[in-house]
């Protein structure tokens, strides 16, 4: 009797759940970001687009290789092969096998005390900054230290040093102004480094990143499991694959801008990255 109710209870949330994302496909549908038309510009023909680029002889640097973003976009520049030397900056050593790996340099900092690592911020074409941490695990002082404070700096340090081109991972519904402190933070951030001036400062905010984190987050595993079947449904602006992240970072390095600031919402992150045929 016992395994009946436990079957009818099964079927009974499995049911809910399934209506559930049907509903919220819809709402979410409605409450979308709008058509990314100005990212039209993207071109099938990737070789070229490499080819032209990796003729520039350009170098770049990554902040938060470590992480789950940044552990990806290091997979796909190196199987593009388009930069002629990529730097890790990083507050440790980062251990990795295969030949492919051998050229990299690494630069281990100390994030409280950046001012004395100029030198591995000097030389760079290219930026791309994929540092961060939750107030979960470093507390409100901590997450403002690390998504602010060694963000900016780091930017400050990397214009000194040279660099043109700027790309920093955000999150969807950033806002300076917001009463949330993570998108309040996130916000602020982009707003300090606008003011340094790049030649290009590109900004994406993408929604609920779906990936399997080696750092378990409950709260964040149940969301995925929530947002990829929503996905599964219809696209929506509030979640996507992290691959698709790093590959709209690198196509984006490829294009010529429109503009000197770009912010890419979900949707237009998504599309770059989808239309990348790489």
């Amino acid at each position: 009797m016992s395994f009946l109710l436990l079957g009818t209870a099964l079927k009974k949330a499995t049911t809910f759940f399934a209506i559930s994302v049907v509903v919220a496909a819809l709402v979410l549908k409605w409450f979308d970001d709008p058509e990314p038309v100005h990212l039209a510009r993207m071109t099938s023909d990737t070789k070229t687009l490499e080819e032209n680029f990796r003729q520039q002889n350009k170098s770049c640097f990554i902040l938060g290789a470590s992480g789950e973003t940044g552990k990806v976009l290091l997979q796909e520049l190196l199987q593009r092969n388009i930069f002629s030397k990529i730097t890790l900056i990083g507050r440790r050593q980062l251990h990795f096998e295969g030949k492919v790996f051998e050229n990299l340099v690494q630069e281990v900092v100390d994030f409280e005390k950046l001012e004395d690592y100029t030198a591995a911020f000097q030389g760079h074409d290219v930026g791309y900054c994929c540092l961060g941490t939750t107030r979960a695990k470093a507390g409100a002082e901590g997450f403002i230290r690390v998504d602010h404070d060694y963000v900016l700096k780091s930017a400050e340090l990397a214009k000194a040093g040279g660099c043109k081109q700027f790309h920093l991972e955000s999150s969807r519904g950033a806002d300076k102004s917001s009463n949330f402190l993570y998108l309040k933070v996130k916000g602020q951030v982009e707003a300090d480094v606008q003011v340094l001036n790049f030649d290009r400062f590109a900004i994406y905010r993408p929604g609920v990143l779906l990936v399997d984190r080696e750092e378990k987050r409950p709260g964040e595993w149940l969301a995925r499991q929530f947002f990829s079947a929503v996905s599964a449904v219809c696209s929506t602006s509030m979640s996507i694959p992290i691959q698709i992240v790093a590959k709209a970072m690198v196509a984006n390095t490829m294009l010529q801008p429109e503009q000197k600031v770009e912010i890419l919402e979900n949707k237009a992150i998504n599309t770059l990255g989808k239309s990348d045929k790489k």
